[in-house]
């Protein structure tokens, strides 16, 4: 052990120091814990939003939509599939139609968004319809020739709907008549329940055969948009490029990234001021780390006038008070770390703080506390702690033992 630790350990471990220096001294240690924890706690909550909410989005949702330019919809869509699949990160695509419908069960009735899909391919590609509660997922149509329907799970609780009940619903692209336009309506038998765990989806969906989808339309074999999946997320803005040139002129792409863009930037700008903020507080804790150094210098001017008697130089001194607040502020970092990241993961493996899923779209706090943010906060707290032994450690090289020891 070099002589400066061992001073700046006798120093900090001292029975003779005294009572309020050692409360300070405590306290610094604690500021600092305090903001280390709630600066990991903050942004594993972040992470976790911005990670629960990507993953469920694009558990139901393409990584890129194929659409027309126009609302004609897309015609030869068998052979633009084709022409595409082969596209290097592409992993599926799948063909859909979108419409907003009436679904009318008993005297309950609700706007739903009706998404005609192609079964095999939509059950390989979202997991929006792989958790089913009720029912099954089977889009057959029953004895009479009356097509399935897949609902909700929230949805067919609001309308006391089971599996095997019929509904009806109706299209506001109508039959041109001579008493004017009349909705086209349908009768749908319910197959079965999904639970997307996305709260828009199992309030608000609906899923039907493409072909039941057309019909309700009164379109032909025309499809509304192509959604791509990729293999990795982060790459769909490139291979929508691609997409485009080999689909040609007449389309347009968007990407997850584009159509959830206000969120996102929301949710790392409140990354970005929580960090700030919350960092104040190991700020304030570095200015109590100065305030110990300060009194620990003014309590110690004779043993440092001592030192410096004996031969120490001032660039020793000036360590003995960098390494004393240095072990204080590893204390306090290494102690925020533990209690952050264990209570980061004991509330995310328990869910300990529920939700609102109608507001929040999932059902508790999600907490995913990672290696890269502990690393900057532990520097960051290290830093300002480092910065604020500068002064007092100067202050303490620069005592003149004949001052201090003259009337000794």
């Amino acid at each position: 052990m070099t002589f400066e630790w061992l001073v700046a350990l006798r120093y900090l471990r001292s029975p003779n120091r005294p009572v309020v220096l050692r409360i300070v001294t405590f306290l610094a240690m604690v500021g600092v814990a305090a903001g280390v924890t709630t600066l990991v706690i903050a942004l594993a909550m972040n992470t976790g939003f911005r990670q629960a909410i990507r993953d469920r989005l694009l558990s139901v949702t393409a990584h890129v939509n194929l659409k027309p330019i126009g609302a004609e919809g897309i015609r030869d869509y068998r052979a633009l599939m084709a022409r595409l699949q082969n596209t290097p990160g592409v992993r599926s695509i799948e063909p859909a139609i979108y419409d907003t419908v009436l679904l009318s069960s008993g005297a309950h009735a609700r706007g739903i968004v009706l998404k005609g899909v192609d079964p095999a391919l939509e059950l390989r590609a979202s997991e929006a319809l792989r958790h089913i509660v009720g029912g099954s997922s089977d889009f057959g149509a029953d004895a009479d020739g009356i097509p399935s329907l897949l609902v909700g799970r929230i949805l067919a609780g609001d309308l006391n709907i089971s599996a095997g009940d019929y509904v009806t619903l109706t299209s506001p692209q109508g039959n041109l008549t001579p008493f004017g336009m009349l909705p086209r309506s349908r009768r749908f038998r319910v197959a079965g329940i999904f639970d997307s765990g996305f709260y828009d989806y199992d309030a608000n969906w609906g899923f039907v055969t493409l072909a039941s989808a057309q019909g309700l339309a009164g379109i032909g074999d025309v499809v509304s948009l192509l959604e791509v999946r990729v293999e990795h997320m982060d790459d769909a803005a490139a291979i929508a490029g691609q997409l485009l040139q080999r689909a040609g002129n007449g389309f347009t792409a968007t990407t997850w990234m584009d159509e959830n863009r206000a969120l996102f930037r929301a949710l790392s700008l409140e990354k970005l001021v929580t960090a700030l903020f919350i960092g104040l507080i190991t700020f304030v804790a570095g200015l109590n780390i100065l305030v110990v150094l300060t009194m620990t210098v003014t309590d110690r001017a004779r043993d440092i006038a001592v030192l410096m008697a004996l031969g120490a130089r001032g660039r020793q001194i000036r360590k003995i008070f960098i390494l004393q607040g240095l072990v204080v502020s590893v204390a306090g970092t290494a102690a925020g770390l533990f209690l952050g990241y264990t209570f980061a993961w004991i509330a995310d493996r328990w869910k300990l703080i529920p939700l609102n899923p109608e507001v929040y779209a999932i059902p508790y706090v999600p907490f995913h506390a990672n290696a890269p943010d502990a690393l900057w906060i532990a520097a960051a707290a290290l830093a300002v702690s480092l910065a604020a032994t500068i002064l007092p450690a100067r202050s303490a090289s620069r005592i003149l033992p004949v001052e201090i020891l003259r009337f000794e």
